[in-house]
């Protein structure tokens, strides 16, 4: 399922960072916007109940409610950012506790040096959303954050567990 995951968030992020440089338009991104925030939100409620897995499916909850927020924006033409902004610090809040249990590791959750730097990189990613919604945070640099890290976040994790059962480090 993480695979899947990866992939399918890859499908939000490409073009909305598209969108930040001026290449495409709101509504249909909005639409695949939604239609990955409501697969996030679903496959975060089967990680919980399926997988017994309520770590991974706390960050996926918080993502995937953050990718509701967009495709609502998206979707209606939102002018005024700063709520959406708003969920986006809450969510680099969430996604940097998640970086330091990687990278530390506790008695429940094992140290894993990839999925820290993954939300490290989330955490960036959130901030500069927020940064951006107050005016505060070129939309270009944005654009471009977005696409590095469908690379070096999404894609190669998901076809380094897709071609060898493990993350790249």
């Amino acid at each position: 399922m993480t695979t899947m995951m990866l992939i399918a968030i890859a499908l939000m992020w490409f073009p909305v960072g598209l969108l930040f440089l001026g290449i495409g338009e709101p509504k249909g991104t909005g639409a695949a916007t939604l239609c990955v925030g409501v697969l996030t939100v679903v496959s975060a409620i089967l990680q919980a109940a399926v997988f017994k897995d309520a770590h991974t499916a706390g960050l996926l909850l918080a993502h995937g409610i953050f990718y509701l927020c967009v495709a609502y924006a998206l979707l209606t033409g939102l002018q005024d950012m700063r709520a959406v902004g708003n969920v986006s610090l809450t969510v680099a809040i969430i996604s940097a506790i998640y970086a330091v249990i990687f990278l530390a590791g506790t008695p429940k959750i094992p140290q894993n040096y990839y999925l820290g730097v993954a939300c490290i990189g989330y955490t960036i990613l959130t901030l500069e959303v927020w940064l951006n919604a107050y005016g505060k945070f070129p939309g270009k640099g944005l654009g471009w954050s977005l696409i590095v890290w469908v690379i070096v976040g999404l894609w190669i994790p998901a076809f380094s567990l897709h071609t060898t059962g493990s993350l790249p480090f």
